[in-house]
């Protein structure tokens, strides 16, 4: 592999701590139900249309229509969506601390809505550290198309084989491989620091010990 010349960070599941059970689990009285709910109301593929930038008021009116018996539920996606959010992966963003300052690029790559991506770079201001993000809802694109990594690399003028894909999809880390770029498949702060340490990009350091 050669030098990592920049790091690109997934957002959700990587430095945010993403989940619409956070919310649900407050509206409804038994794990079970929601569990079904959101299997067979308000699912991910369902989901999947926010990233490519259909607006809540659009989807959630359709689904309500379908499922009028639960339209308080599925509206509940859209005005409480920040309480889906448990708070940031601290370890992941002291990680982006150490890098930007130890002088590695870095860059923000993330499947979010249109509406909740302003919101949350206003909360988080861990999200205003990126030289620069590509938002799935504002290109009309998600991963893993190949086109949203083509639009990162082309627009920060990155080369594929140096830059690094943080990611907690197995799917979007297999979508980067297939263009070139190296990336760590995300699954704790932990693991992706010894990542960094064993390719360079960070300095093994005592207070990170096991």
């Amino acid at each position: 592999m050669q030098a990592i010349e920049a790091v690109v960070f997934d957002i959700g599941g990587v430095l945010l701590d993403w989940n619409p059970r956070y919310l649900y689990r407050r509206l409804f009285d038994d794990e079970d139900s929601m569990e079904r709910f959101l299997a067979e109301v308000c699912t991910m593929e369902w989901h999947a249309a926010h990233d490519l930038g259909v607006p809540y008021a659009q989807s959630c009116a359709a689904l309500a229509q379908r499922h009028p018996e639960q339209a308080d539920l599925i509206w509940a996606r859209a005005r409480r969506s920040e309480e889906m959010i448990g708070g940031p992966i601290t370890g992941t963003v002291e990680i982006l601390r150490e890098l930007l300052a130890a002088g590695v690029p870095c860059y923000g790559l993330t499947n979010m809505e249109a509406e909740t991506y302003p919101l949350r770079r206003d909360r988080y201001d861990f999200m205003s550290w990126f030289e620069g993000t590509v938002v799935s809802s504002h290109e009309r694109v998600a991963k893993p198309d190949p086109e949203i990594f083509h639009r990162l690399l082309d627009r920060f003028g990155l080369r594929a084989e140096t830059t690094l894909l943080i990611d907690d999809s197995q799917r979007n880390v297999e979508a980067a491989g297939e263009l070139g770029m190296p990336a760590i498949h995300f699954h704790s702060p932990a693991q992706v620091r010894r990542c960094l340490e064993q390719s360079g990009l960070l300095t093994p350091s005592e207070d990170h010990c096991p």
